[in-house]
């Protein structure tokens, strides 16, 4: 890694970031040859929670109690519903709010998968392909869906070297 990129990613937070919406991975080595920059939009993410659901239906056709089959259900259930409505907000998220997003999505997604099953259960129609069938066409729609408001974005979740005096002052 070379000093100007070293300083370009010590003041992006971190990883190179060049937006709110974009993830940078470098290359291990450090060498400037191998650096290699993986961008996560805001696009790519819809697409990859709205897929999701589809990709843990499509696992339980996996014979048997394996892993592989239990593991996607599981962490669609548990991230998918919640992530789709959540992410991605408007205008990006501050750091506040991404906290905030993150300790959002498994709570809201495990109550959503609580409504649904309670749901198919009332009108005797539950099965394991049903839930996931109908949790996957939810996160589909929603994926496409600007995320619901969060209370620490609508605050201003501001960044720790940009508060204001208390005085009111604004010097």
């Amino acid at each position: 890694m070379t000093t100007t990129e070293s300083a370009d990613s010590g003041e992006n937070g971190g990883i190179g970031n060049t937006g709110d919406e974009d993830t940078a991975v470098r290359g291990v080595t450090g060498d400037p040859g191998e650096a290699r920059r993986v961008r996560v939009t805001a696009t790519r993410l819809r697409v990859l929670v709205g897929v999701s659901g589809w990709l843990a239906l499509a696992a339980t056709a996996v014979p048997g109690p394996s892993p592989l089959r239990w593991i996607p259900v599981l962490l669609f259930v548990l991230f998918g519903p919640g992530c789709a409505a959540l992410y991605p907000q408007p205008g990006g998220l501050a750091s506040g709010a991404r906290l905030e997003a993150v300790a959002l999505a498994a709570p809201i997604s495990l109550s959503l998968g609580v409504l649904t099953a309670t749901s198919l259960f009332l009108v005797k129609g539950f099965s394991e392909v049903a839930f996931l069938v109908s949790l996957a066409v939810f996160t589909t729609v929603v994926a496409a869906l600007p995320g619901l408001p969060l209370p620490a974005a609508r605050r201003g979740a501001v960044e720790p070297g940009r508060r204001r005096p208390l005085g009111g002052s604004a010097t």
